[in-house]
Formats: structure tokens, C-alpha cells, sequence
């Protein structure tokens, strides 16, 4: 950036959670990676938590994880897709992480017998993290989200701690960008700002005046109302933006931006010069997603269902793959324990099934029965992590007449245990612990489907899990039909298919972390392909 100073910005939430912040600040890192810009991000969460990893699905949405290895917030899976960057457990913070950090320092005597406070011990910790974050990438410009709301208790030492950030660096190169709510009173069809209006002045009583103010609403604000929350929250008009509810694909939140001229205003506000994002690829995204004259239905059996967040990655994936094939792809989510129950049925109207991963015995009994009808009713049909797990465990009761074949997870007792705990395994040359996590190479055989989907013998792909294929049972499984494609280096199984089916594929990793819209996963291009033909051969039998 011709020797200019780094370029910040914090983007911070108020009103109430769940407005998008993840999906703004990766909207606006497209616009100027695609204008040229060396852009890095950063996910601040204010929990307790050390990290992701140990926060069930319902309280905290999907664990993502990094190519390190590490067990993140699903939003820098937002950025990962989005802006085509590379994450690392230096992305994201917590205040876990934080507080450990000094109370280790602390315990080591490294302040020196000063009283250890918020301030500065704390502040300064994080400002460290946030340095910390882009030391070796050397980017133009770097966008922090802060999670949470202004206001809660929890996130005050964050917003403290980039107040102070913005003095260290300089104001000309710290620049806040505040998303709120600007709600409509449904019997007047009247939208409101004074949810914002508190929230900016809760923000600058904390010492951080907006740069920029982008409001979540059903509908483009009229200029009266900017000019009207110019005036009351001390902010150029200019530099008010409406993030509106997109209607049909995720994807036209940087498109709508580049219409309002966020590009040119931020870019204008960092004393940049004008560079005009290139979004064409962008566009032709949204044409697929919006006007593909074909839909698959993919049927995703699981047991967290109720919370949209929970297969976040994997949802995004499918979307991909239709846009890979130019079809719209519509996901019916089914509890296992409704598909044991006989309460629901996989349909004549599902051209596919995934069954995703997961932990815990519940519902394990209906996804295994789900795999049984897809092998028998010939049913494209794709486990990832735990899905592959259970089709072994299906194959090995069913086909190879193990009777009492289980996961060690599922039946510690079990004396048939096909799926076996990693640290049980013996003479297996893996040496990484009890837990595989993060980007790992598989080799992948010449001839197998695994090898055609993906056009190369090795892959390397990101795992989270502790239970992998009993080696002991390959041979058993191997004879019986059940085909091997892709195996670790450590020998451990990869990837399960059958020849005779038209498509049945289990990883035993997750390529749900490897997709973009740019980039869709050849997995998930080969499985909507599948689903498609499917779909295509069912409507001509009906005539």
C-alpha cells in the first residue's frame, strides 16, 4: 500500500444480537479485496470460553474450524467463504483467551508485583491479540468484529480496549462502523430510529464515535431518515448505509453495498485512493442463485435441526454445489429421531440425502436406518464426519451380517466396535493425540470415485474428531463391497463408497470448511450433480 500505514476497522452490533455483523464485515472485506486491498479479518467474542470447541450447537451455532486447527466462531467461516482468505486460530479472540493469558503472566510473576486490573493489563492484552492477528500477513487493511451488543457488561473491556487502539494508531487509520436495527411498528408501516439513536449514544458514552452506521431493515431508508439519524448520532450523512433483508441468495449484501457506494465512502474516510471493486464473478453468482430455472431438495438428517446456524457451513456448501451445477438448492431439515419414529419419512420428492456430523448417541438409530433406505432405494446420498461413521456401522450390520456392530461412542461395551476411539487404535502410525484436527493430506486410489470427484490421487483436508474406521473390520467391510477410496497417511480410513450405487460417498473429514461460492467444493459439485440426475430421471418416469 505504497508504504502507508495499516488501516482498521471495527465493527461493532447494538440494538440486539443476530443483525448480521459477520455477513457486513465480510460483505465489506469482498468489496475491497475485490478493489485490489490486502485484507485480513478478525472475530472478537466476549465469552468466557477459551474457544468454540467445548459450546454445544444450540447455544453457540456450528464450531468451525481452521486449517491450524483450531475450534472457532462460525463467523470466520463467513470470512473464509467470503473474502477467500486463510484463518488461523490468531483470527479469533476471546475473553477466555484474554484473561487466561494474563492470569498465566500474572502467575509468573511477569508484572512484577504491579495490582493486575482491566486497565491496562487487560486492554492492553487485547490490543496485543488484535496486533497480533496480522503480524506476519502484513495486510493494507484489517476488519475486527466485536461480538455481542454495545451495552452488555461483558464486551466493555473490548470496546475500552479499541478506543485505546484508535489513539495508538492513530484516528486516520482507525475508522467504527456500528450496525443497528431500524425496526418497523407494523400497524403504521412506520420505521424507527430511535433503537439507533440510543445505541450510538450507549457507544459514545464508552468513548467511540461511529464512522460509519449501517442499519438492518426490511427496506431501503428513505433520505429523510438519514438525514434525520445524521443529525442525532453526530454522523455524516454520506456515510449511512441501509443493510436491507435480502429476499433470495446471501451472496447480493455486497452487491447492494457497492450500490449504496460503501466501497468509495470507506475507502474515501481511510485516505485511500478510489479503487472501483471488480464484482463480476459476484454477479454471475447471484444470477445463478437467483434465476436457475431447476431445484434439488436435499433431505439433511440430524438432530440440530431448530437452529439455522447449526450446519451453517454445510447449508453454505450445498448452495454452492448449486451453483456449481446452475440449479437452486432447497434444504428440508429432518430430526433422526422423528425418521425411527416412522413421524417422518424421506419422500418421493427428495433427490438427495446428507447426513452430517455430529456427537452423542441421540438419533444415531435414524440416521442409520435413513443410509439403509438410501443404499436399498438407490439414493445419492453423502456422510460427512459422523455420517461416515454411521454408514459404516449400517454396512457392517447389514451387509456384513455383524450383528451387534456399534461406535465405541455409542456402546463403550460394545464387542463389535467398527468405529473405534482413536486412542484405542494400535498400530496406527498416527502420532497427533487423542483428537484429529485441522488440515491433514489423504491419499486417494486411481480408479475410485473419491479419486474421479476430486481428479488427484492427494487431498488435504480439515478434520474434527476422535473416533475413526476400526482398522481391525477394513478387510471384513473391503470384501463384503464396501470400497476404501481415500485413506489418511497413518492408514486411517478417509472416504467409503459403493461401486454399484449411483452415488454414495462418506468422508470421514469435513469439506463443508473447504467451500465458496467462488470456489465450490468438487464434493459438493458431484453430490447436486447426483441429486439433479436424480431428480431429472424420477420426473421423466412420472412422464
Amino acid at each position: 500500500m505504497d508504504g502507508k500505514k495499516k488501516k482498521w476497522i471495527f465493527v461493532t452490533g447494538g440494538v440486539c444480537s443476530s443483525l448480521g455483523k459477520g455477513i457486513t464485515a465480510a460483505s465489506i472485506g469482498v468489496l475491497l479485496k475485490n478493489a485490489g486491498y490486502q485484507v485480513n479479518m478478525l472475530k472478537i467474542d466476549p465469552y468466557l470460553n477459551v474457544d468454540a470447541g467445548t459450546m454445544g450447537p444450540y447455544q453457540h451455532g456450528e464450531v468451525y474450524v481452521t486449517k491450524d486447527g483450531a475450534e472457532t466462531d462460525l463467523d470466520l467461516g463467513n470470512y473464509e467463504r467470503y473474502v477467500n482468505i486463510e484463518m488461523s486460530k490468531l483470527n479469533n479472540i476471546t475473553t477466555g483467551q484474554i484473561y487466561l493469558s494474563v492470569i498465566d503472566a500474572e502467575r509468573k510473576g511477569e508484572y512484577l508485583g504491579e495490582t493486575v486490573q482491566v486497565i491496562p493489563h487487560i486492554t492492553n492484552e487485547i490490543k496485543r491479540r488484535i496486533l497480533l492477528a496480522d503480524d506476519s500477513k502484513n495486510s493494507d487493511i484489517v476488519i475486527v468484529e466485536l461480538g455481542g451488543t454495545v451495552g452488555d457488561i461483558e464486551s466493555t473491556p473490548f470496546v475500552e480496549a479499541i478506543r485505546q487502539f484508535a489513539i495508538d494508531e492513530g484516528r486516520e487509520n482507525v475508522k467504527f462502523l456500528h450496525l443497528t436495527l431500524v425496526p418497523i411498528i407494523k400497524g403504521s408501516a412506520e420505521l424507527k430510529t430511535k433503537p439507533t439513536q440510543h445505541s450510538v449514544k450507549e457507544l459514545m458514552a464508552l468513548g467511540i464515535q461511529p464512522d460509519f452506521l449501517f442499519c438492518r431493515s426490511e427496506v431501503m431508508l428513505p433520505d429523510e431518515l438519514r438525514k434525520k439519524m445524521a443529525l442525532f448520532c453526530n454522523i455524516d450523512e454520506s456515510c449511512i448505509f441501509t443493510a436491507v433483508e435480502v429476499k433470495k441468495s446471501i451472496y447480493e449484501v455486497p452487491i447492494n453495498f457497492q450500490k449504496q457506494g460503501v466501497d468509495r465512502v470507506i475507502q474515501e474516510k481511510l485516505g485511500l485512493s478510489y479503487r472501483e471493486p471488480n464484482l463480476e464473478k459476484w454477479n454471475a453468482i447471484v444470477d445463478i442463485s437467483v434465476n436457475s430455472a431447476e431445484t434439488v431438495t436435499i433431505a439433511m438428517v440430524g438432530k440440530y435441526i431448530k437452529l439455522e446456524d447449526t450446519y451453517k457451513s454445510i447449508d453454505a456448501a450445498l448452495k454452492h454445489g448449486g451453483i456449481g451445477n446452475r440449479v437452486k438448492v432447497e434444504i428440508k431439515k429432518i430430526d433422526a429421531d422423528k425418521i425411527l419414529s416412522g413421524k417422518e419419512v424421506i419422500g418421493d420428492n427428495i433427490d438427495a440425502i446428507l447426513i452430517p456430523g455430529g456427537f452423542g448417541d441421540r438419533g444415531i438409530e435414524g440416521k442409520i436406518k435413513t443410509i439403509q433406505h438410501a443404499r436399498m432405494h438407490r439414493i445419492p446420498i453423502l456422510g460427512i464426519c459422523l455420517g461416515l461413521q454411521c454408514m459404516v456401522i449400517e454396512y457392517s450390520r447389514n451387509v456384513c451380517k455383524i450383528k451387534d456392530a456399534n461406535s465405541r461412542e455409542f456402546n463403550p461395551t460394545s464387542d463389535a466396535a467398527v468405529i473405534e476411539l482413536l486412542a484405542n487404535l494400535k498400530n496406527v502410525a498416527y502420532m497427533g493425540g487423542t483428537m484429529r484436527k485441522g488440515a491433514m493430506k489423504s491419499i486417494l486410489k486411481p480408479g475410485t470415485m473419491a479419486h474421479r470427484i476430486y481428479g488427484k490421487t492427494e487431498i488435504e483436508e480439515r478434520h474434527r474428531h476422535r473416533y475413526e474406521v476400526n482398522p481391525e473390520y477394513v478387510e471384513t467391510l473391503q470384501k463384503n463391497g464396501l470400497v476404501i477410496g481415500g485413506k489418511a497417511e497413518s492408514g486411517l480410513v478417509e472416504t467409503v463408497e459403493l461401486a454399484e450405487h449411483p452415488w454414495f460417498f462418506g468422508v470421514q473429514y469435513h469439506p463443508e470448511f473447504n467451500s465458496s461460492p467462488l470456489f465450490p467444493h468438487p464434493i459438493f459439485v458431484s453430490f447436486i450433480g447426483a441429486a439433479l440426475e436424480n431428480r431429472r430421471s424420477r420426473m421423466e418416469k412420472k412422464g
